[in-house]
């Protein structure tokens, strides 16, 4: 058993007295927190809360093990810190899975340019993910999507890219200029994985039927099989491959909102933070979030506000 991560999550319930709001903070599903607890009770021998339908306690055992357990906490950050600063050569780096290949190059080559003693280490990971490793310190920085809960960690500078559809190049709706969601009546919609990306699998889900799109299905996933194949369409900034159309959307209702995030601020990650602001707007077409524009819709007869 990795007795810090569990401490990590004993604090955080502990802290929280709600195993719903403490999975939400570090990320994670109830379950595998409730789970982590318990194995932490079976291997210390004790109970270290009292639970109820209505509420979660604090036994004797975990008062005295609560301020124990954020100093032995603590103390490991500061040892993993300690050892990354003076190895001073690996920033540990999370990236949404679906993020242009040559973004990622982009990144990598514009922090290398800025910081030639550090080298960075990308890891594709979907932003609830990236909130738990953030949190256990598994890496140093990331990039997330928004709407997004996570109380213990930093966030730098919100971009927005506005999103077109992406769909097979034989669809009859890749011979049509710009699109309005509802001419997507019918059609199956593929999305990023709801459990990595709840925020934003929730807004787009409501911008589609606020805008007369209610999906047949949504499927879940990264890769764009389903779309090259007619199955579905996507949201996504535009992208150039055999057999894949891209269309904007008429008033640009769905977006995605990013940034960086950290934990631990260290002249790296914030250097980091700087390099990918400037690289997102150079490589990915994002804005300022108060420059985004305005979403000016025109609806159609007999679509409901």
């Amino acid at each position: 058993m990795d007795l810090v991560r569990h401490l990590r999550y004993f604090t955080v319930v502990a802290e929280e007295l709600h195993f719903g709001n403490a999975a939400i903070r570090l990320g994670m599903a109830q379950p595998p927190l409730s789970q982590r607890i318990k194995r932490l009770e079976e291997e210390l021998g004790v109970r270290l809360f009292d639970r109820s339908a209505r509420q979660v306690r604090l036994t004797e055992a975990g008062h005295l093990l609560v301020g124990e357990a954020r100093e032995i906490v603590a103390r490991a950050d500061r040892l993993r810190e300690l050892v990354r600063h003076g190895a001073g050569t690996v920033l540990k780096l999370g990236v949404p899975p679906d993020l242009a290949a040559a973004v990622i190059a982009a990144l990598v080559a514009g922090f290398r340019a800025s910081n030639p003693d550090v080298r960075l280490a990308p890891a594709e990971i979907w932003t609830a993910d990236q909130v738990a490793a953030l949190t256990e310190g598994a890496i140093d920085v990331g990039i997330v999507r928004h709407p997004i809960s996570a109380p213990g960690l930093t966030f730098g500078q919100v971009l927005v890219q506005p999103h077109g559809v992406l769909l097979a190049e034989g669809d009859p709706l890749a011979q049509s200029g710009e699109l309005h969601l509802a001419d997507l009546a019918g059609r199956e919609l593929l999305l990023p994985p709801k459990e990595g990306e709840p925020g934003l699998h929730a807004v787009t889900l409501a911008e589609c039927r606020h805008h007369g799109y209610v999906p047949a299905q949504v499927h879940q996933g990264a890769g764009l099989g389903l779309v090259l194949a007619g199955v579905a369409v996507a949201f996504g900034a535009r992208v150039d491959l055999p057999g894949l159309a891209w269309r904007p959307l008429l008033g640009s209702p769905i977006s995605s909102r990013v940034s960086t995030a950290w934990r631990i601020e260290t002249d790296a990650v914030t250097g980091f933070s700087a390099v990918a602001v400037r690289t997102l707007k150079e490589s990915a077409g994002m804005t300022d979030e108060a420059a985004a524009p305005v979403r000016h819709i025109s609806r159609r007869p007999g679509m409901l506000a």
